[in-house]
C-alpha cells in the first residue's frame, strides 16, 4: 500500500478548516500527518497510539492547548 492510498481521517473537530492532523493506518501502523503540509508523516504502533489516545480522553495534554 501507497501513502496515497491511505484513508486519512480528521477530527470533525476539526470542522472545515485544513489546519489540523489527520490518522490512517498503513501495513499496521498508524499514520499521522498535517493536513495543511501533508508531506509531513508520523507513524507509530497501534498500542502507542491507543495509549496517546487515552492520555489525550484522560485530559493529560490540555496543558498544550
Amino acid at each position: 500500500m501507497e501513502m496515497s492510498e491511505v484513508k486519512w481521517k480528521k477530527s470533525s473537530f476539526s470542522g472545515d478548516r485544513d489546519e489540523c492532523v489527520e490518522a490512517g493506518a498503513l501495513n499496521g501502523k498508524v499514520v499521522l500527518r498535517e493536513s495543511d503540509d501533508p508531506e509531513v508523516i508520523v507513524s507509530t504502533t497501534p498500542a502507542k497510539w491507543r495509549a496517546f489516545v487515552l492520555g489525550v480522553k484522560a485530559g493529560e495534554f490540555d496543558h498544550l492547548i
